[in-house]
C-alpha cells in the first residue's frame, strides 16, 4: 500500500495499540513521529524497534489536554519532515471509575484528553494538510462508541463523541481532499506477549479459568482469541494509504465479531 514517504504523527505511540501502528507505518516507509506525554521509555522502545529495521522516527511530547503542547509538537514535526499527511489519534486515558466515583476533576481530565485533544489535534495538523489538498485523520474509538461498557461511563462517552468528531470532521474537511475515519477496536491484548502471535493471547490457565467461569473464548469471540496490536495497525496503513482515498466518515469495527454476540 502505498504509504512510502508519508509523514504520520502517531499520537500514544509509547504503549499499546499506539506503539505498533508508529512501527508498522515505519515498516511500510513512512516517516513517523512517535509521541508520548508520561511513557518516555516506551516511545524509546518503539524508536529502537524502528531504528532496528532502518525505518524513520522522531519522537516527539505532549500533553495532549493542553492546546500549546499539541501545536508546538505539530510544529516540531512539520519543520523536522516538512509537513504533515497522516494523524493517529490515539492517545487516550482510560479511569474504570465507576458512575458515581467520577467527579468534575477526573470528568474534565478525561474529556480533555480523550476528546477535546483528538479535536485540537485536527485542527493543529489541518494546515498543513490543506497545503497538498490531501491528508489521512484516524481517530482511535471503541465499541464502546456502541455498547456501554458497564465498567466506566465517561470512557464510553468520549469514545462515542470521538465518533461523531469522525463523521462531522469528514464533511467539514472533504473539500480539503482529507479523509477522516475511526476504528473502533474491541478486546485488545496489549501486553507482553509478542503482538505477532496468530494463537489466542492466553495461556492454558486463563484459558481453563474462563472456561470454567462464564463462556469459553469462543463463546465471546468469535474467530477464537481476542485482537492483537498489530490488527488494528494493518487496517490503520490501509486507511492511511492511497487506497482508500474514497473512504471518509466510516466507523470500522475490528473485533473479532464479538459484537455479533
Amino acid at each position: 500500500m502505498s504509504i512510502a514517504g508519508k509523514i504520520a504523527l502517531v499520537t500514544g505511540a509509547g504503549t499499546g495499540i499506539g506503539k505498533e501502528v508508529a512501527i508498522e507505518l515505519a515498516r511500510r516507509g513512512a516517516l513517523v513521529a512517535i509521541h508520548y506525554n508520561q511513557s518516555d521509555a516506551g516511545a524509546l522502545h518503539t524508536k529502537q524497534q524502528v531504528d532496528e529495521f532502518g525505518g524513520k522516527a522522531i519522537i516527539v511530547q505532549a500533553n495532549v489536554a493542553t492546546k500549546q503542547e499539541i501545536e508546538q509538537m505539530v510544529q516540531t514535526v512539520a519543520a523536522h519532515y516538512g509537513g504533515i499527511d497522516i494523524l493517529v489519534n490515539n492517545a487516550a486515558l482510560q479511569l474504570n471509575y465507576d458512575f458515581f466515583d467520577y467527579d468534575e476533576a477526573s470528568f474534565d481530565r478525561m474529556m480533555s484528553i480523550n476528546l477535546k485533544g483528538y479535536w485540537q489535534c485536527i485542527q493543529a495538523v489541518v494546515p498543513y494538510m490543506k497545503k497538498k489538498q490531501s491528508g489521512r485523520i484516524i481517530n482511535m474509538s471503541s465499541v464502546h462508541s456502541k455498547r456501554p461498557t458497564d465498567f466506566d461511563v465517561v470512557y464510553s462517552m468520549t469514545k462515542g463523541g470521538i465518533r461523531m468528531l469522525g463523521r462531522e470532521s469528514a464533511i467539514e474537511l472533504a473539500q480539503y481532499g482529507i479523509t477522516v475515519n475511526t476504528i473502533e477496536p474491541g478486546a485488545v491484548d496489549v501486553g507482553k506477549q509478542s503482538a505477532r502471535e496468530s494463537k489466542p493471547i492466553m495461556t492454558t490457565e486463563d484459558i481453563e479459568k474462563h472456561k470454567k467461569t462464564t463462556k469459553s473464548i469462543r463463546d465471546k469471540f468469535p474467530l477464537g482469541r481476542v485482537g492483537r496490536p498489530l490488527d488494528v495497525a494493518q487496517l490503520v496503513c490501509f486507511i492511511a494509504s492511497d487506497e482508500s482515498e474514497f473512504m471518509t466518515g466510516s466507523a470500522i469495527r475490528l473485533d473479532g465479531g464479538s459484537m455479533l454476540l
